[in-house]
Parts: structure tokens; sequence; C-alpha cells
């Protein structure tokens, strides 16, 4: 079997390649919307929801590629939130990191699980809600809170145990959990359940090893 960290980083090098791609088509289809709806001079519905659509998905792409490609550099708190809003918006999800210093900063690997945590928190928000991020980028809580919020089932055993975290790779739609736990195992974080007052995960803490 492969080793996990030469794995991990195929997933990462396959990733850029296809954001790479796929980013410069959706920049190029939404350019030639924008040109059209301004040339027809008047209100189009059917431009303006394609063009949205063409701005939602590059948004999309540019969160998945910091998520699951290569780490580049440290990144403070209001660029982060920069990057995670148009998705989140758009799935009416909203992100409040008021506890958390103003312009504190995330080193590449700490910012990369987080954005993880954060994707797999909206796919964990069926019905949109709040992530809250509390603490500081050396130990930080993620809480999801929203009408039906739940982490994923498995999500606890799998933070416990590398090897659960890898049966889990089952299904391209159930894989962005068991690919946090992973990731973060390879950069030497842990990822630890809180529990709350009902069985389940209530917030998921990011700490050091």
């Amino acid at each position: 079997m492969p080793d996990l960290s030469v794995t991990l980083r195929l997933v990462e090098m396959m990733c850029a390649r296809l954001c790479h791609d796929l980013g410069g088509l959706i920049g190029t289809v939404g350019n030639a919307i924008d040109i059209v709806a301004a040339d027809d001079g008047r209100d189009n519905e059917v431009l303006a929801f394609a063009s949205s659509a063409a701005r939602m998905l590059g948004q999309r792409l540019r969160l998945l590629r910091a998520a699951w490609g290569p780490e580049t550099d440290a990144i403070r708190l209001p660029a982060l939130i920069r990057l995670v809003t148009p998705p989140l918006a758009a799935r009416r999800i909203d992100l409040d990191a008021a506890t958390l210093p103003s312009d504190c900063l995330f080193q590449p690997s700490v910012a990369r699980i987080v954005l993880n945590l954060v994707v797999l928190a909206i796919d964990s928000l069926p019905r949109g809600g709040t992530i809250a991020l509390q603490g500081e980028p050396g130990d930080l809580l993620i809480r999801i809170d929203g009408q039906n919020a739940a982490w994923p089932d498995g999500f606890a055993a799998c933070m416990r145990d590398e090897a659960t975290a890898l049966s889990a790779l089952t299904a391209p739609h159930s894989a962005q959990m068991p690919l946090t736990v992973l990731l973060a195992r390879s950069r030497n974080l842990r990822l630890s359940p809180a529990p709350g007052p009902a069985s389940g995960v209530e917030a998921v803490r990011l700490s050091p090893e």
C-alpha cells in the first residue's frame, strides 16, 4: 500500500491541475456571459442567472483549491473569511469568528485543515446555519449550528484512529470526512471531538499533536 503522504501528495497535485484547468474555463465563460449581457442592453434573467452561477462556481473552486491543493502561504483571518464567505453565503451559512483575534495568523498547514473543516461543515448544514470558529489558531474549536446540523456519522471514530479513517474512504460524496482527518494527521495536527449534551459530536478541536 502506498505511503499515506505520497497518496495525499498525488491528491494535491491532481486537485491543483483540475482547479487550474477548470478555473480558467469558468472565468472565460463568466466573462463571455457578462459581455453578452452588457451588449444586450436590457435585463435578462437567464443571463443574470448564468453569470451568477459562473461566479459561484469560481468561488467554490477557489475554496476547494485552497483546501485540497498544495499548501501555499500563511493566511490571516480577514483573508480566510474573504475566501470562505461567498461559498458559505450561497448555502445560507454564516461564519462567526468574533472570538478570534481580528488579525490572527493561520500557518499554512493549520489554515488548510480549517478550510477542509469548513467544506465538511457546509455538507453538515443542509438547511443553512452558522459555523463558529472559537479560540485561537493553535487551539481552535469549530462548531456548527442550524436546523438538522450534524457532523457525519463516524466522524469521532475516524478522528481517533487512522485505520478507521482510511476504511471510511468508500464513496465520493462521503470522502471529505476521512480526507480531513488524514490531512490533519499528515501535518501532525490533532482533530478531536468535543462531545455535546446529546450523543455525537458537538464541535471539533484542532490542535497540535
